[in-house]
Parts: structure tokens; C-alpha cells; sequence
């Protein structure tokens, strides 16, 4: 089982040290969400509460993903990057493919696209994207994207993106892997068709649930290779635990290490030394069975 670090909601000014504490511990990656900007007044409620309220206050950091991992790359050497998630259908996806690729080849192919439609209306109106479609434009993007990462020209005569002969470098050296969020049954074929999904917060009983339907989808479409299922655990917390999500279908989870031992708003030398504590703990006996 790999484990990644999620960097969200955690102040711009302690993510450099957060991130050389993970590539020394040897977690898999770090976890990078999204969001361009904060609106005070939602009629959209947020799907991953009860009561569709926000996870985070107003003035938490939400620094541009692909900007953050060239910062991260260059004083880290191992450890992984992925967004969780990036709206890709906010953008243009010319601009997402020279971002994400420029990345990919700044950090020497350590870089995988985590992508969902979204939820938010509202950010959607602003940059003047449409809501209504995002689904059938994130589709079509991500195949244009997986040809605008190769090498030589390109042409796409897509619904939403017809794109003439062109080319687009830096060129990524490796495939960049693609990871898809959403509970929804359409995200969960869509992650289905690609790399890997990522997940919310779950119970293992529920994310083996989640595992065996992402299997029972790849199984109808024919889908081999590696594929990664990547979620939170609200309930596991010593190594048999992780050990019992492996066996019902977890490869990936993604946690704040320090919030076992501290509060998840610790100050930075309590995070660091989570990071160090809970590699110890868990990573390691882990990595020994």
C-alpha cells in the first residue's frame, strides 16, 4: 500500500518543508486540491457533507496546483505529485495540457492528473465556463490532453475542441497518468477508463465497497494495467488496519499524518515530526510483512 500526504487547506509557507519531510519518509505523494477562488455566497451545496456546507474557512490557501508542484520538485528527488482534484473543465485545455506537461517534465515524470467535473456552479459562471457540460468536456479534454502530451503533431475534430494540426512542448518524456474523482456512478466508469480514482473519506468497509465496483467496471470494459483506487480512512490507524483496506482493494490513501498524534492545524514542527512519526508507525511495519 502507498501512502500520500494531502497538502490541503495547509498554509503556502510551510508546504517546502512538509514536502522534503515526505521525500525523506518515503510516502508515495503529495496531494495538491483545487479551487481558483473562494465565493462567500453559494447557492451550489458542497457534495461531501451532510448538511452541504464547506470543509474549510474562507482564507484557507489554495495555491494554483502545477505552480506548486515546480516549487515542490525542486527540493524534493522521489516523492509523487497529483492533484485531488483539478476542475479541468474550468479551463481551457490547452492551457491544462502546457501546465501539467511543463510540470511533468520540471520534475522528471513524477507529476499524475487527478481530475472531476466539479461542483460549484458558481466558480463555473465566473470563468465563464458551462456548467451543464463540464462532464462531456472533461471527457473529450482528457482525450485531447493524452495527445497533446505526445510527441509530434496533433489534430482532434472533438464536439467541444476541434483543434488543428498542431504541437505543443515541452513534450512529457512518460505517460502521465490520469486519476478521476466522483462517487457518482458516471465518475466512477469514467475513473474506470483511465488510471485510478480517487476517493473522499470513507470507512474501509465502504472504500472495499467502492474498490469492488471500480473492478466489477474495468471488468465490463476491458480495462487492463495498473489502476490505482486512492481514498481517505476514517477508520484505520494502525498498520493491520491499512493492512485489512489492501485486502478489500485499496492500493492508495491519502491522510495527514500528523493529525494521528496532533490537531490538523498543528504548527509546522508537529506536522514534520508527524510525517516522522507515523512513517515509523505505519509505512514501515507495512512495508516489512
Amino acid at each position: 500500500m502507498r501512502f500520500s500526504i494531502s497538502l490541503a487547506f495547509q498554509p503556502v509557507d510551510e508546504l517546502v518543508e512538509i514536502a522534503k519531510a515526505a521525500d525523506a519518509a518515503g510516502y508515495d505523494a503529495l496531494t495538491i486540491p483545487d479551487h481558483v477562488v473562494e465565493i462567500e455566497e453559494l447557492a451550489t451545496p458542497y457534495p461531501y457533507t451532510a448538511d452541504g456546507s464547506r470543509r474549510w474557512t474562507h482564507d484557507a490557501d489554495w495555491p494554483d496546483p502545477w505552480v506548486l508542484v515546480g516549487a515542490l520538485a525542486a527540493v524534493t528527488t522521489r516523492v509523487r505529485f497529483f492533484t485531488s482534484v483539478y476542475v479541468a473543465a474550468l479551463r481551457s485545455p490547452y492551457q491544462v495540457a502546457k501546465s501539467v506537461g511543463t510540470a511533468a517534465v520540471l520534475s522528471n515524470n513524477r507529476v499524475a492528473l487527478g481530475v472531476g467535473a466539479g461542483w460549484c456552479r458558481e466558480e463555473f459562471d465566473l470563468l465563464g465556463q458551462d456548467f451543464g457540460s463540464r462532464g462531456r468536456r472533461t471527457d473529450e479534454a482528457l482525450e485531447l490532453l493524452a495527445d497533446l502530451w505526445s510527441p509530434g503533431w496533433t489534430e482532434h475534430a472533438g464536439e467541444h475542441y476541434p483543434t488543428p494540426k498542431l504541437t505543443m512542448e515541452p513534450t512529457p518524456t512518460a505517460r502521465i497518468p490520469v486519476y478521476v474523482g466522483g462517487l457518482s456512478e458516471v465518475g466512477m466508469r469514467r475513473a474506470a477508463r483511465h488510471d485510478g480514482w480517487i476517493g473522499d473519506l470513507y470507512t474501509v468497509e465502504e472504500a472495499g465497497r467502492h474498490a469492488r465496483r471500480l473492478a466489477e467496471l474495468r471488468d465490463e470494459t476491458g480495462a487492463t494495467g495498473e489502476f490505482r483506487m486512492i481514498t481517505a480512512l476514517t477508520d484505520a490507524f494502525l498498520p493491520e488496519h491499512f493492512a485489512a483496506a489492501e485486502e478489500a482493494g485499496v492500493t492508495d490513501v491519502w491522510t495527514a499524518p500528523w493529525a494521528y498524534y496532533h490537531r490538523l492545524d498543528c504548527p509546522l514542527e508537529q506536522k514534520l515530526e508527524g510525517i516522522e512519526r507515523f512513517a515509523e508507525d505505519v509505512l514501515a511495519p507495512l512495508e516489512a510483512r
